[in-house]
């Protein structure tokens, strides 16, 4: 519901939206400038009556002196050809220049108010800037789901280059938006009554009139104990009413000034609430708060761009929810095929399960998992095949499927079956599937088939689910399905460097150039995406469809792709791989990999692995520009033969990008394994991660498990445990 509630407001005022925030930016900037051209008093402060004396000698008939909110003195008085007001510098009273506001200033905020519409036009910008709260708010809901929880709001964004651009300018625009729509919100509800604005009630006029003659304005008591900073307003007597008084207004209220004896008369204070208002108002205007106003207006130009990048991300995602060749309606359906996909696979997977349910008789209805129906008048089973996010979390077509399980649009009980999508490489393997079995399952619902997962979009392993399908069903059901080819770019291999034929495990780390894309191409997902170390470079063989992932032990800032490569006996892509020489190229594309990246942050870093397992580990001590502690642990068969990156480990010891090295091999005299290491520094290891250090943990299955076993032991005199470690984000894997 609350990613249908953005998508939805975004696109309906994005025009409106475009015209606020554009003209709010530009205002301002306003404060900044006027108050640039200001002059400024001096530093022991003027008072009011040595101002007005001052003005009054410079500028004979003065009426009226204002301090606008800028700092400039503006004094109002006659001329020879009507009233004139003249900036006047506060030290001397002295005409500056004229003064006149600016034509383009009215303009551009009677655009920012109204949309030159009048009162309607004042109602549509009310609108426009609670859509634009709401927008902000739900965004940042979304980011936190994203990240993992609002624990996680701070760290490294996901996705690819459009996604971590929407969510990271996203998170630094929200303070600012916040901020301005909220008081946005307030000034209008006070322009139409709504709320008040708290105005002081005025002070009534003195019944008394002045008693003798008038006194030197440099005299007047009254005056001579406000300070020019203070000053609003100050309107002169009328030198032909003998009666009349001088009117004041300051920054604490507003009251008269007996010109005869200097006394303050009938003087009122602002209310608490006229002194929010003025607050609020300040905020959003940046006027008397010019630094506010230059910040507020930087975050908003964010919100352009945020709708560029959202409304892509809108049109790449509509794009991957291609139609289904003879989709029954949601009310004839027997059969629900709900879809939760990311990047646009697993619809070929329902597109092949539609089409073989079709030919049998059924009638099918296929749709995303977000957009389920509370009840299917017809449904005899519904099968949920969907792939999972990130962390674990629900992928793009699936975001809203759990909260509308607990809302009051939830489908009607049905028997169901879950096909989960995913790389076993990743920690949280098909979590969402087992999420959305668990759910359906505590709700009542009848499983017709266990939970199932596909590896790595195995058409194999999807026939094999279809033919238990098959046996629930009682029929033939045939899925025989061809992988669409993903779209990929050529990749040109410019450097290899060989280890471990010695110890036959041949191993080579292969640096390619990096494709040239333009920033339009990357925005638009055409181009090759920015990637850091730990994310995924996916191959796909020549004559093949099916992408096998590499782990990059690069970043975009190194200038170049860089894998680390085993060949395995029988591997189509590995053996292919270490064919390669400089100038050749294979096809590729980058799978971001978020679960697996170093937080942000000074804590130190240990990073764990064993054989290819460094090759991410060296990309993220490789981008350690910041020097912060990391402690590398590494395993291997011979430190003659496959100590990988041996030269470039030792370059970022002496430059302090890594701080410490223990390395272990199990082919020498007293070698063994990084478990054996890791209890060698058992108290070091406590005492690290008691200062809060992350642990990164990269290699084969059976490498990973003993290593968080031995952590398991080693950390339990400090009441810590891997499981632990991992709900706080402290203790990750990348495991094949």
């Amino acid at each position: 519901m609350l990613r249908w509630l953005h998508k939805v407001l975004a696109l309906s005022v994005v025009i409106p939206l475009m015209a606020l925030v554009i003209s709010g930016s530009v205002l301002s900037v306003m404060p900044a400038l006027d108050r640039a051209g200001a002059i400024s008093p001096p530093a022991d402060g003027i008072s009011m009556a040595e101002l007005a004396a001052r003005t009054a000698s410079a500028l004979p008939g003065v009426e009226q002196i204002k301090r606008l909110s800028s700092g400039k003195v503006v004094a109002f008085h006659a001329g020879t050809d009507g009233p004139v007001a003249t900036v006047v510098d506060p030290s001397s009273g002295e005409p500056v220049s004229t003064y006149a506001p600016s034509a383009f200033e009215r303009w551009m905020t009677n655009l920012h108010r109204s949309f030159f519409l009048g009162d309607g036009g004042r109602m549509a910008a009310g609108a426009a800037a609670l859509a634009l709260l709401v927008l902000t708010l739900s965004g940042l809901q979304m980011t936190a789901r994203r990240m993992g929880g609002w624990t996680r709001l701070l760290d490294r964004s996901r996705g690819g280059t459009m996604e971590r651009l929407h969510a990271d300018l996203g998170r630094l625009a929200t303070p600012g938006l916040i901020v301005s729509t909220f008081t946005a919100l307030v000034l209008s509800l006070t322009t139409f009554g709504v709320i008040p604005d708290g105005p002081s009630q005025a002070p009534a006029f003195p019944a008394t009139a002045p008693n003798g003659p008038a006194l030197p304005l440099a005299g007047i008591d009254a005056l001579r104990g406000i300070d020019l900073s203070q000053l609003r307003k100050l309107t002169f007597p009328n030198p032909a009413d003998p009666t009349d008084v001088f009117q004041l207004s300051t920054a604490d209220g507003e009251g008269y000034v007996d010109p005869s004896s200097g006394e303050l008369l009938a003087w009122q204070d602002h209310t608490l609430g006229r002194q929010i208002y003025e607050v609020i108002y300040m905020m959003h205007t940046g006027r008397g708060l010019w630094w506010v106003g230059v910040l507020l207006g930087l975050t908003a130009l964010g919100v352009p761009v945020l709708g560029v990048s959202g409304t892509a991300l809108w049109w790449r995602r509509r794009r991957t929810r291609a139609p289904i060749a003879a989709n029954a309606p949601a009310r004839t359906a027997d059969t629900v095929i709900l879809v939760g996909s990311e990047g646009g696979s697993t619809w070929g997977f329902a597109r092949t399960l539609h089409a073989a349910l079709t030919s049998n008789g059924h009638k099918v209805h296929t749709i995303a998992m977000d957009r389920v129906a509370r009840s299917y008048s017809a449904v005899q089973r519904m099968l949920l095949l969907t792939a999972t996010h990130g962390d674990g979390t629900a992928p793009a077509s699936a975001g809203a499927f759990l909260e509308r399980l607990d809302g009051n649009g939830a489908p009607s009980p049905v028997p169901f079956a879950v096909l989960g999508f995913g790389d076993r490489q990743f920690p949280q393997f098909c979590q969402f599937a087992r999420d959305v079995d668990a759910a359906l399952t505590r709700r009542g619902w009848t499983s017709l088939l266990p939970l199932e997962t596909i590896d790595r979009q195995s058409p194999q392993e999807f026939a094999r689910w279809g033919k238990s399908l098959s046996a629930v069903l009682g029929e033939d059901l045939a899925l025989a399905h061809v992988p669409e080819r993903p779209r990929t770019q050529a990749l040109t291999l410019i450097e290899r460097i060989d280890y471990g034929t010695e110890v036959q495990a041949p191993t080579c780390v292969l640096r390619f150039a990096l494709p040239h894309s333009s920033a339009f191409a990357r925005l638009a997902g055409r181009g090759w995406p920015q990637f850091s170390a730990g994310d995924l470079l996916a191959v796909v063989p020549p004559g093949d469809t099916l992408p096998r992932s590499y782990s990059l032990a690069s970043s975009t800032h190194d200038g170049f792709v860089e894998i680390c490569v085993r060949k395995h006996p029988g591997g189509l892509c590995s053996g292919q791989l270490h064919g390669l020489r400089p100038g050749d190229r294979i096809e590729a594309f980058v799978k971001p990999n978020p679960s697996f990246h170093p937080a942000a942050g000074r804590k130190p870093i240990i990073l764990i692995g064993a054989g290819t397992g460094i090759g991410p580990l060296a990309g993220f001590i490789r981008a350690n520009r910041g020097r912060r502690p990391v402690h590398l642990y590494f395993g291997g068969r011979d430190p003659e033969s496959d100590f990988l990156y041996r030269r470039e480990i030792q370059g970022w010891l002496d430059d302090r990008r890594l701080t410490s090295l223990a390395t272990v091999f199990s082919r020498v005299s007293g070698g063994g394994y990084v478990q054996d290491r890791l209890r060698a520094d058992a108290e070091r290891l406590r005492t690290l991660v008691g200062a809060g250090a992350q642990v990164l943990v990269c290699g084969g299955r059976e490498m990973a498990a003993g290593v968080k076993e031995t952590l398991g032991e080693l950390l339990v005199p400090a009441g810590l445990t891997p499981g632990l470690l991992k709900d706080e984000g402290r203790y990750l894997e990348d495991v094949y």
